[in-house]
């Protein structure tokens, strides 16, 4: 998996493998492996989201802050 990918082509291609293991139409095998680099792809987003996450809070912490300071 290439480790410069976006968030939006992460989610993407996790999307995309979910609607195909839903179809239920993928062999056992092939279905295995693509479950497990939908949960890498998971994984990925999930990192994602969680460092922006942190960073909009720190970025409106500094903005309370910054208010009271007025």
């Amino acid at each position: 998996m290439e480790e410069n990918t976006s968030f939006e082509q992460n989610l993407l291609q996790l999307e995309q493998i979910v609607k195909s293991l839903e179809k239920g139409q993928l062999g056992l095998e092939t279905s295995i492996a693509s479950f497990e680099k939908g949960i890498e792809l998971y994984k990925k987003c999930r990192t994602f989201l969680d460092v922006s996450e942190k960073k909009i809070k720190v970025l409106t912490d500094e903005l309370k802050e910054e208010d009271f300071k007025l």
